[in-house]
């Protein structure tokens, strides 16, 4: 018995298959985006109902385009079941193209599951007819069919997954065509079965008089739309909803690349922006500025003595007095710690400039209550007016702070306006640069290393290394003194290289004594980075000793990662692809947007300390701050490391915030090699001992 086949009704199971098919690519982009979403399930399941409705739809219109001489029907309950094998495999579809990464293995083994499946729905629904006598099959175009729809299950998942991002260039059209494809496929898998089954002459459907066709073609169809459309319609609504959760979180983020978290007052970023402005219009008018630099004296000591969170409650403090009475185009900034400037416009004398500092002084004399304690500073204030201080913000920030120290010198609580001998910083500046190079070769440098814990276990993660320079007449130097004056002499690559190469001594000191084997983090300065050979350098290093790339890990800081993007993106592959990985340091003082996490793809995150310190003095909004950047971590699939973790209260808000790592004076400070060494080496005896405790039967 032969059967013949209704054009518009072939045309319209292709549509809906295409339907199903562009569902498809898009549900697995949103429930990507849905990650670390506690909707995600939900998501999920509605998402393999919807596309297995469309699959089902599509190979039921298939069928009813196929009409015999006789009058057709359908069993509701083999029906039925072939529905719910539609949605199974649709839902292994959506779980393996929306999550993980699809390894060659993986895509097979889906790939077939889903493959069998679709086959298996198909046999089910032709089932459905209950033909005497049974249907009987062509044997080759059933195993032909079946490997037609293995493959096309596999190219599905490959392409669902590839577009899944929402980084791919031409992302709409390149989803279009992956669903023209894939809806070719299915139709031509549907077809191809259907070509299998042979109707003997005289056959009867028992299921005549149960499903009537028509009915059914109308029901499939409307329903198909309705499902797909509706689905596709939500899709939508998600992705909207996602792009507007994703430009308020990066005016969060932005708001704090510009301004200080614990005062709200701009940054050192913004200063510099507002002094090129103030250089600017001084230009076009002739209109003198001033810059002061305030420090506030005795601060320290109290920080030291009461604690971080009296420190920072009295720094608020402070920056409101500071605010007070500054017109609207004057601007206060913090530059970090207990350090604040000031700019003021039109100083033609400089009288403005004094008279703003002697109000700064008496605000900032007055007592102070903090937390039931009566506290007293002082400050020490360096004027600098442009021009003749300086032509640019770097040079009028420098003759203000020397003058700042002048202040401080002529006995604190007051203020000095810059002349040419206080520059005392720029000779300090010459003779660290001048020593340096004695340091480098006379054992004067050392390293320090700073574990960085996991937040569930609290056991160690890896660690980061830190430079040291103790020197022989001026006692410790900090980095933040040094390093600056090495990248501005060119040292800082051969420094660069000396730490690298005392990081793999270590590394190979410590598996020499069968130490745990962990990550070892390395600060990359932005001259370091920007040296052609890098990657060569470091390759060389770490050959020569011995050291797997696994074992180190690069920290970049945002600025740097600005500086070149595209130098950028190719040096980070580079690392990558040689089994290093590249973590993005201070996250939250720079440029803090969220388009070069995508494109740069930072194996790790490190959340600056400012952020902790603003869990404590403002726990909800610094929650909410913190558990964004969480949030879009997970999306992309980068670990996040919270720096300067100091109080219990920090550390419990990171671990309801389910935070990967943890670095911080809380745990541990920075260790010296060999006390290091010990630390590591008292962690193993840990570990080796709570397996023993586990391994030791009870009783």
């Amino acid at each position: 018995m032969t059967g013949v086949y209704n054009p518009l009704l072939v045309c319209l199971s292709l549509v809906v298959a295409f339907l199903a098919s562009y569902t498809a690519v898009e549900l697995s982009g949103g429930l990507n985006a849905l990650a670390s979403a506690k909707r995600r399930p939900l998501w999920l399941v509605g998402g393999a109902v919807s596309m297995g409705v469309g699959i089902w739809s599509m190979h039921f219109i298939g069928m009813l385009a196929f009409s015999l001489p006789i009058t057709v029907g359908y069993d509701f309950s083999v029906t039925a079941a072939s529905l719910f094998l539609a949605i199974g495999v649709s839902l292994i579809a959506l779980a393996t193209a929306s999550r993980g990464a699809l390894s060659r293995g993986r895509l097979c083994v889906a790939g077939t599951i889903m493959g069998i499946g679709v086959a298996a729905m198909h046999f089910t629904g032709m089932h459905a007819m209950q033909m005497s006598p049974a249907i009987e099959y062509t044997t080759w175009k059933v195993v032909l069919s079946v490997g037609v729809a293995i493959a096309a299950s596999m190219a599905a998942l490959w392409l669902a997954f590839r577009l899944r991002t929402s980084d791919v260039e031409n992302l709409v059209v390149k989803r279009l065509g992956a669903a023209v494809i894939m809806a070719v496929a299915i139709t031509g898998m549907h077809y191809l079965g259907m070509s299998a089954a042979n109707f003997a002459a005289g056959s009867l459907c028992l299921s005549g008089g149960k499903l009537d066709a028509n009915w059914l073609a109308l029901v499939v169809t409307a329903t198909s739309f309705t499902v797909l459309v509706g689905t596709l319609a939500l899709l939508g609504f998600l992705t909207s909803s996602l792009s507007i959760s994703l430009k308020r979180a990066n005016r969060q983020l932005h708001y704090l690349g510009t301004h200080d978290a614990l005062t709200n007052l701009p940054n050192r970023q913004q200063l510099s922006l507002r002094i090129a402005q103030a250089v600017a219009e001084c230009a076009r008018e002739e209109s003198p500025f001033a810059v002061l630099f305030v420090d506030l004296d005795g601060f320290k000591s109290i920080n030291d003595s009461l604690g971080h969170r009296v420190g920072d409650d009295l720094l608020q403090v402070c920056a409101e007095r500071l605010r007070e009475d500054l017109r609207h185009t004057d601007m206060v900034a913090r530059l970090g710690g207990d350090e604040f400037v000031i700019v003021i416009d039109n100083v033609a004398d400089g009288s403005s400039a004094v008279a703003v500092a002697n109000a700064v002084l008496r605000r900032l004399s007055q007592e102070i209550v903090v937390n039931g304690l009566q506290l007293r500073v002082s400050a020490s204030i360096g004027i600098a007016i442009y021009p003749r201080d300086g032509g640019n913000a770097d040079e009028l920030l420098h003759s203000a702070d020397a003058a700042m120290y002048a202040a401080k010198q002529s006995g604190r609580n007051t203020f000095r306006v810059f002349e040419p001998q206080m520059n005392h910083t720029a000779l300090k500046s010459l003779i660290l640069q001048r020593d340096l190079h004695r340091a480098l070769s006379g054992g004067e440098l050392s390293m320090s290393f700073q574990p960085k814990f996991s937040v569930a276990s609290q056991s160690v993660t890896g660690v980061e290394a830190l430079i040291r320079w103790r020197h022989p007449e001026l006692g410790e130097i900090a980095p933040l003194e040094f390093i600056p004056i090495a990248e501005r002499s060119g040292l800082i690559v051969e420094i660069g290289d000396w730490v690298l190469r005392e990081v793999c001594r270590n590394i190979a000191l410590w598996d020499a004594q069968g130490l745990p084997a962990i990550s070892v983090a390395v600060n990359l300065s932005p001259i370091q980075f920007s040296v052609p050979d890098l990657v060569a350098r470091i390759d060389a290093l770490t050959g020569a000793a011995g050291v797997e790339p696994c074992r180190l890990m690069f920290e970049i800081t945002e600025t740097t990662a600005m500086q070149n993007v595209e130098k950028t993106s190719r040096t980070i592959e580079a690392l990558r692809s040689r089994g290093y990985t590249v973590a993005i340091d201070d996250f939250g003082t720079g440029y803090s947007s969220l388009c070069y996490l995508q494109r740069f793809r930072f194996d790790q995150i490190k959340i600056d300390g400012s952020f902790m310190r603003d869990l404590d003095a403002d726990g909800q909004r610094g929650s909410a701050l913190l558990s964004a950047v969480l949030t879009l971590a997970r999306a992309l699939q980068i670990e996040v490391v919270a720096e300067g973790v100091e109080t219990e209260s920090q550390l419990r808000t990171l671990s309801e915030l389910a935070c990967d790592q943890m670095q911080g004076f809380l745990l541990s400070r920075p260790l010296p090699a060999a006390e290091f060494l010990a630390f590591l080496r008292c962690a193993a005896d840990r570990i080796v001992a709570a397996k023993r405790a586990c391994m030791t039967p009870a009783g």
